[in-house]
């Protein structure tokens, strides 16, 4: 049987995104327990301006979202018929879009009644459900071999990231 391979470029906008989202992840917990708390808090009193390393880490995600996406609708666009994976998509999409029209100082003036506040938090709930569920469904397809092809560092011949620019114009220009 053939190990697994996934495409070097997915891979790495894959990975890359999926750590910044586990950051803003663990940074909105503690951002979350600090200031807000409604639904439970943390049980210790995180300390540090979280706000800003939150902010921070999701000014990064921004613009790797959108390759990401880019990525998602093109040439891996028949991972997007997975519903964890669309969910997962538009849930970082909500994510990164209302985190953008965030004050942070809302937050640190106990102003918890933003309808974007609301939507942020929906988003945090909904990427961790999709991420839990695309987990699922990546160990129920192809099992731990699959789930190990995403941290493999080999690549094939014609996909090192000197090829990323070509593999994106091909699925541009119909594989001309």
């Amino acid at each position: 049987m053939a190990r697994p391979y996934q495409p070097s470029l997915l891979r790495s906008l894959h990975g890359t995104t999926a750590l910044l989202v586990l950051a803003c992840s663990g940074s909105g917990l503690l951002v979350y327990s600090r200031y807000d708390g409604r639904w439970g808090r943390l049980p210790f009193e995180p300390g540090g301006d979280w706000i800003d390393l939150h902010g921070s880490v999701g000014v990064a995600l921004w613009p790797l979202a959108l390759l990401f996406a880019l990525y998602s609708f093109t040439i891996g666009a028949r991972r997007l018929r997975r519903p964890a994976n669309a969910a997962a998509l538009l849930a970082l999409a909500l994510a990164v879009g209302s985190g953008k029209l965030m004050q942070e100082d809302w937050l640190r003036q106990g102003q918890l009644h933003h309808l974007v506040y609301g939507l942020h938090l929906l988003a945090w709930l909904v990427i961790s459900a999709a991420v839990l569920g695309h987990l699922a469904g990546v160990v129920g397809t192809g099992g731990i071999p699959l789930a190990r092809s995403m941290f493999s560092l080999r690549h094939r011949p014609g996909d090192q990231p000197r090829d990323w620019l070509g593999q994106m114009k091909r699925q541009f220009t119909g594989g001309r």
